[in-house]
């Protein structure tokens, strides 16, 4: 079975891509999500994440006090990279033991910080999901009803689209210029191909 990445800046697409790949039958991990869970159910990351951020980190029922998590290391670029190094180790744990139980010629692991997180080296190959920068900030403001110095700033806590491209195996371009269906399904065939060689 082979394990394929999506990735791609914010607003590029990825999870879009990453839910055509999911109608052809493909089981897609999407690493947020999971990473989210993770924080609530992994002891060693529960444990990791009071030992560095304190008690606080969590409420009282047990669950993780996102808002207070957030406002510690939105703007603390060394506490981000700290919460980072606690997390990523369990979602690549946690994302390795997904795939092992799947039974599909391929899988998708979602991931917007996959290069950066060291993910990608347990991956076969790398699909990238690229648009230009002025409609990926166009989607975001739209999408969380956010300021484009927010979209921004969240763009420059990731590394460029360019290189992430450069990075990738397959690029998939959703610019909203070329169809993105037959671009994913020429790939699907691809990677059939390739997981039965």
């Amino acid at each position: 079975m082979l394990k394929i990445g999506i990735t791609g800046g914010i607003g590029s697409g990825k999870s879009t891509v990453a839910a055509m790949f999911a109608v052809l039958g493909i089981p897609v991990y999407q690493s947020d999500t999971e990473a989210r869970r993770l924080m609530n159910t992994d002891p060693e990351l529960i444990a990791g994440i009071r030992a560095h951020f304190g008690d606080a980190a969590y409420l009282a029922d047990g669950q993780l006090d996102r808002k207070y998590l957030g406002n510690l290391v939105f703007n603390n670029p060394e506490r981000l990279a700290l919460l980072n190094e606690l997390t990523h180790p369990a979602t690549i744990r946690d994302s390795e033991a997904w795939a092992a139980r799947q039974t599909t010629p391929y899988v998708i692991k979602e991931a917007a910080i996959l290069f950066e997180s060291g993910s990608n080296h347990y991956l076969d190959a790398v699909i990238g999901v690229s648009a230009p920068k002025s409609l990926r900030i166009q989607r975001v403001m739209e999408r969380d009803h956010v300021t484009r110095e927010e979209v921004l700033a969240r763009m420059r806590r990731q590394i460029d689209e360019d290189i992430k491209m450069r990075l990738s195996d397959h690029v998939i371009v959703n610019d909203e210029q070329q169809l993105v269906i037959p671009q994913v399904l020429a790939l699907h065939e691809k990677l059939l191909e390739q997981a039965q060689a």
